[in-house]
């Protein structure tokens, strides 16, 4: 009913065709707008020296909850920020909780120790540039390609000698500047390199009806963000022409996971690091199969029913969730059958998910194996015409 109010319609609908390409200026801190209590979502963090919390996760959020608890707005937090508050504690409007570099990409230690180069040799695999104004020296990791042969195959690291004997390698992708010497003393949360980041890109916004329409047909977006297939650590293969080899090594010991992924498209992992199953590893907008696949049905509701709101919510229209709930329930009806188990359904068949669990229910009961399955998002359309009345 209040999808339909006609006189969002209009406006909508010349509202926004042709969408403007926005340059966001990059953000640099979390700035919120009401006050609540700071809650971390999926945060891994270490404390600084300083008294700060320091983020080396990638996926991780700050939520904000008012005081019934409902979670009042969300923010990404990016990996390196450095967060002022701790988990649970009030902020007031207004109020910064985290702050970070916009323009380079910090690698973090999660450790203390001695630092140690390793293969970072200048003119081999690094050049060192020193600034007339300040004196300074750094040494900058150079590109593969701008390397002479001898440097082509070593990987530039920093070696950190622990307190307790152990050693930790951080890796230094291209174009690092390492900000420590070699045989300094680092703290944990430490910054030890910093790697450029491109400038923001431009983000195409199309919003209004048009957008709408795209979330419910399930469309995929040009240029979606890849999220990683496993959780493991991340490395990279040989190169091939115009694409880097990303390999991540599961943790459990499964097989090795390969992707080939162009090189204009920017990576946010580095080697050696370790990444979660659904984690961003390029950005862009976000592909609802990839979500449904790699992080579950929640998680991809929760991502309609907000993008969705979104575009009503800049008209100042008031929907509530459950109806754009109930178009989500009818776009995950079907699932694909991966084995049939001993249940009436054949391999790679679509069937309606109530009756695989009624007909899994029935077979388990007799001790049997049951069928097992995939969930499949359905554009609206394609969902209306593949119900059984139809």
């Amino acid at each position: 009913q209040s999808i339909g109010e006609p006189g969002t319609q209009l406006t909508m609908r010349t509202f926004h065709v042709g969408g403007a390409a926005s340059r966001t200026s990059a953000a640099n801190s979390v700035q919120v707008r009401n006050k609540g209590t700071v809650r971390f979502h999926n945060v891994k963090t270490v404390q600084h020296a300083k008294g700060h919390l320091v983020s080396v996760s990638r996926s991780g959020e700050i939520g904000i909850a008012d005081e019934l608890g409902r979670e009042r707005e969300r923010y990404k937090l990016p990996y390196g920020a450095s967060i002022l508050l701790k988990d649970g504690e009030l902020v007031e409007a207004g109020g910064i909780v985290a702050t970070w570099d916009p323009h380079t990409h910090p690698l973090v230690t999660e450790v203390a120790g001695k630092a140690r180069f390793s293969q970072i040799a200048d003119g081999v695999t690094a050049t060192s540039k020193t600034d007339d104004a300040t004196g300074m020296t750094t040494v900058e990791i150079l590109p593969v390609t701008a390397r002479p042969a001898s440097g082509k195959d070593l990987r530039p690291a920093i070696v950190l000698d622990t307190t307790d004997g152990g050693e930790q390698f951080y890796f230094l992708p291209q174009n690092t500047i390492v900000t420590v010497r070699d045989g300094e003393t680092i703290g944990v949360g430490d910054v030890i390199g910093r790697v450029p980041q491109e400038s923001s890109r431009t983000r195409d916004i199309t919003g209004g009806l048009p957008r709408v329409a795209d979330l419910f047909e399930a469309r995929k977006p040009k240029e979606h963000a890849i999220l990683a297939e496993v959780s493991g650590i991340v490395s990279f293969g040989k190169e091939t022409k115009g694409k880097n080899r990303l390999v991540i090594t599961p943790d459990d010991g499964s097989e090795i996971y390969e992707e080939l992924i162009p090189k204009w498209r920017q990576i946010n992992v580095f080697e050696g690091e370790h990444v979660n199953r659904g984690e961003t590893i390029s950005d862009g907008p976000q592909n609802p199969h990839d979500i449904l696949r790699l992080k579950g049905e929640v998680a991809l509701t929760n991502y309609i029913v907000n993008e969705v709101q979104d575009v009503y919510r800049l008209q100042g229209v008031k929907i509530n969730d459950k109806h754009i709930e109930v178009i989500v329930r009818q776009m995950l009806r079907k699932v694909d059958i991966i084995d049939g188990g001993d249940t009436s359904f054949i391999k790679g068949e679509q069937v309606d998910y109530i009756r695989v669990v009624q007909e899994n229910q029935a077979v388990l009961a007799q001790n049997k194996f049951p069928a097992k399955f995939e969930r499949q998002l359905m554009g609206i359309t394609k969902a209306s015409l593949s119900t059984d009345s139809f």
